[in-house]
């Protein structure tokens, strides 16, 4: 099989997760895998739509590509598969207005004409099948093998609380901030530690400044004992597939988290971490966690679990592999 992935950015969270990590796995089962940047002036993006005859499928990764790129990509790719992981049909959660006629125009006419389509959750699958019947759910996975757990410490003067993601999410963190106050004048054993490329500020919190990177990101993950991820209940939130979540698991990190979405599919509450709708949830939840250092350790085992079982790189690898296959021998 001969496979040509495009995508928009390498560095990009979804290119990096759902296409790049795939990779050695599709190579080491015969798969001929080519890398190809959604970029370039009109000349050389047609030159490449011009190469695709040669590739027995072409699956663009989340890139709302206009209409009349896509019209040519059709006429010459013998198959395409389209795979996303946000709710690309609306505008984001900062919009006062997630309504956009031009992105659900895009969207749809991309999604009726592909082959098959792969969406990152649930929401997203509902999405797709109003304009196509072939859709496949594949969750964003990690690979297992970059997260080591942390390790068990005996009790300690300090508890973090940490948050990784990037700087358009932080919107989400700032609301929760109040409550993280609230709770450090109870419990001045408590610190935020905030790992992204810009940061918040507080009067009344501390807060440890850390600039990502993907060299540290293990480590910082493992530097924290409880994991948040609040979310807005709109429908951008709700195509959101977790991967803060998922990265807290993978080091055995508990989570509190705001039910939108996947976080209700991938926290189960009081198994694995605990939900929380409003303030008092989240208060609720979170000095539980650090009031009891067990319960972090068994909740943060049993979310590594279900990282290991559902959304592992491991677990899903296999499960692409055989859906690229059925598009290609469809014939």
């Amino acid at each position: 099989m001969k496979l040509a992935f495009l995508i928009h950015d390498k560095e990009a969270p979804s290119c990096r997760y759902r296409v790049l990590q795939y990779i050695p796995y599709l190579k080491g089962h015969g798969v001929d895998v080519s890398v190809r940047l959604f970029r370039g002036n009109l000349l050389d993006r047609y030159r490449f739509y011009e190469s695709l005859g040669q590739y027995d499928l072409l699956l663009i990764q989340r890139k709302l590509v206009h209409p009349v790129d896509f019209w040519y990509i059709r006429r010459k790719a013998r198959k395409i598969i389209y795979d996303f992981d946000d709710a690309l049909m609306y505008r984001s959660a900062k919009s006062k207005n997630p309504y956009s006629i031009s992105r659900r125009a895009k969207f749809a006419y991309l999604v009726k004409r592909a082959d098959l389509v792969i969406a990152g959750n649930a929401f997203l699958k509902s999405e797709a099948l109003r304009h196509n019947d072939h859709v496949v759910t594949i969750p964003t996975p990690l690979d297992l093998s970059r997260y080591r757990l942390k390790e068990r410490v005996p009790n300690k003067d300090v508890v973090t609380i940490g948050w990784l993601g990037s700087r358009s999410s932080l919107r989400y963190l700032r609301s929760l901030l109040p409550t993280l106050e609230s709770i450090f004048r109870k419990h001045p054993e408590v610190r935020l530690k905030i790992v992204c490329s810009e940061f918040l500020d507080s009067r009344n919190l501390p807060i440890v400044k850390k600039q990502w990177s993907w060299e540290d990101e293990a480590e910082d993950l493992r530097s924290f004992d409880i994991g948040v991820m609040p979310l807005s209940n709109d429908l951008w939130s709700k195509g959101k597939c977790g991967l803060k979540i998922l990265q807290y698991y993978s080091v055995g990190v508990p989570v509190v988290c705001t039910p939108v979405g996947i976080n209700q599919d991938i926290v189960t509450h009081g198994v694995n971490g605990f939900w929380a709708l409003n303030e008092g949830q989240w208060e609720e939840g979170l000095v539980t966690l650090i009031q009891n250092q067990a319960l972090r350790r068994e909740m943060g085992l049993r979310g590594r679990e279900t990282v290991e079982k559902t959304y592992s790189l491991e677990a899903n690898a296999p499960r692409l592999f055989e859906v690229l296959k059925e598009v290609v021998d469809q014939g």
